[in-house]
């Protein structure tokens, strides 16, 4: 006989679950955009399903379970959240698969991705002409990121969680001393910063505390004063 009550426990803990990662883990999982997310929502999802209606596994197995679960997943946030390498290692690193209207095949290959998806992603940002993408870039999941010749205003996030972005930084013609230069400029550390992002030729910072350096004028007479140094 099925034992409603147990079954109703299980669902109101696993509820319970699901809303407290929610809240300490962010709202990743409800709109995935890396590995963690998804494979967040894919064992829980197994693992509630799989474990509900058995009568073998007791309410307190049951907790234990997705207790155990939770641990792991902040712990792989934690680590992606601090470590270039495993960051990679887990999420793994946006593709450029376009670069000056040309089409780099060996690497769409080795990414399963076919002539008709592409086109079809190129379609779905509006590209409609591959000669005029100066840089087509596969993110993590999935999807195609498309700079077109002319884009002024496309952001590049040259920083991330305090952690720099090589590839962003090979695309405007930039490389790490030069960075780290402009944030000693400003008087911030690479690990005071949340996010940086390379704007019309100028740097806009988000620090872990504060709002962000925002002065425009500030930003452009500290770049001119690096290269002049540099």
């Amino acid at each position: 006989m099925v034992n409603y009550v147990d079954i109703g426990l299980k669902l109101t803990l696993a509820f319970a679950t699901v809303i407290l990662q929610i809240n300490v883990f962010g709202k990743g999982n409800l709109a995935p955009s890396n590995a963690v997310d998804q494979l967040q929502n894919y064992v829980l999802g197994g693992v509630i399903g799989g474990m509900l209606y058995s009568k073998d596994v007791t309410l307190l197995q049951f907790f234990i379970v997705l207790l155990v679960w939770s641990f792991i997943v902040s712990f792989v946030k934690l680590l992606t959240n601090h470590s270039r390498f495993f960051k990679r290692a887990i999420d793994g690193s946006p593709v450029t698969v376009i670069k000056n209207g040309k089409i780099n095949v060996e690497v769409l290959n080795s990414i399963g991705l076919s002539a008709h998806d592409l086109s079809f992603k190129l379609r779905s940002t509006g590209a409609f002409d591959i000669r005029k993408v100066k840089r087509g870039v596969v993110e993590q999941n999935g999807q195609l990121t498309v700079t077109q010749v002319g884009d002024e205003t496309i952001k590049y996030p040259i920083i991330m969680d305090g952690q720099i972005d090589e590839d962003a930084l090979d695309v405007i013609n930039r490389d790490e001393d030069w960075l780290m230069r402009q944030l000693k400029l400003r008087g911030y550390e690479l690990n005071q910063i949340y996010m940086a992002n390379y704007l019309s030729h100028k740097i806009v910072i988000f620090p872990y505390s504060g709002i962000g350096d925002e002065d425009d004028e500030k930003n452009e007479h500290d770049e001119k004063k690096a290269d002049e140094e540099s």
